[in-house]
């Protein structure tokens, strides 16, 4: 189904909500996703471009989809657009919900370890990166 050679693109961690996430890009509810820009730095990654396609991997480590990116923008976080956040398909239909939900995950100790930081806490100036994504396949 999906080229072993692409990038993989691995949303949130394995478990119930990488589950969720990857059910909502199958279905076509989720077409954006929002990093922080701190993550790159941890992974020694280049940030995402538009054309840039990765297979979807879920909890099992298996590829099960591929996506492009069609859009890319670094913001502060509080300046993410409404819409973005809908586009999520998490069901937030607000963005202090949607900050919230995120918030509960970027300050977890799974996130915290994963930075290497057992306080990293995000604020309004924290800048993330908003990327839009398509379903190829």
């Amino acid at each position: 189904m999906t080229n072993s050679s692409l990038p993989r693109a691995e949303f949130a961690f394995p478990g119930s909500l990488r589950d969720a996430l990857v059910a909502a890009i199958l279905d076509g509810r989720k077409t954006t996703t929002t990093s922080l820009l701190v993550e790159y730095a941890v992974e020694g990654e280049e940030l995402p471009v538009a054309g840039r396609r990765q297979a979807v991997i879920d909890s099992s480590n298996e590829p099960v989809a591929v996506i492009e990116t069609v859009h890319v923008e670094q913001v502060r976080l509080d300046q993410v657009p409404l819409a973005h956040v809908i586009d999520e398909g998490e069901g937030h239909t607000t963005i202090a919900r949607w900050r919230e939900a995120h918030e509960q995950f970027w300050h977890s100790d799974d996130m915290r370890s994963y930075l290497q930081d057992s306080e990293f806490t995000v604020t309004d100036e924290t800048v993330v990166v908003l990327e839009r994504f398509q379903l190829i396949s």
